[in-house]
């Protein structure tokens, strides 16, 4: 007997997803499937995961303080770029 199992995820994750493992010779649900079997047999993910370096948990508050400043200087000389455009930015590189 075969279950399902159903996962929603972002459209163009999706498409990003499916195109990507076409490219590879297989299809998403094979390449979920492979996710799976490679968890059990790892007896956990299959890859590494860590939490990310947040260097503002190691920050003081003198020296976040100092940051905002610093920004704020940039800003007045234009030298930032708009939000929007960064948003568009991060989900090309990292499909977010």
């Amino acid at each position: 007997m075969a279950s399902t199992i159903q996962v929603r995820v972002d459209d163009e994750l999706k498409r990003k997803s499916d195109s990507l493992f076409k490219d590879l010779g297989t299809d998403t649900t094979t390449a979920i499937r492979i996710f799976l079997t490679q968890a059990v047999a790892a007896n956990g993910f299959p890859f590494e995961i860590k939490r990310s370096n947040n260097i503002y948990q190691s920050m003081s508050e003198e020296d976040v303080l100092k940051r905002l400043e610093d920004a704020r200087k940039h800003a007045e000389q234009g030298a930032c770029i708009d939000a929007d455009a960064f948003v568009a930015d991060m989900r090309t590189k990292y499909g977010i």
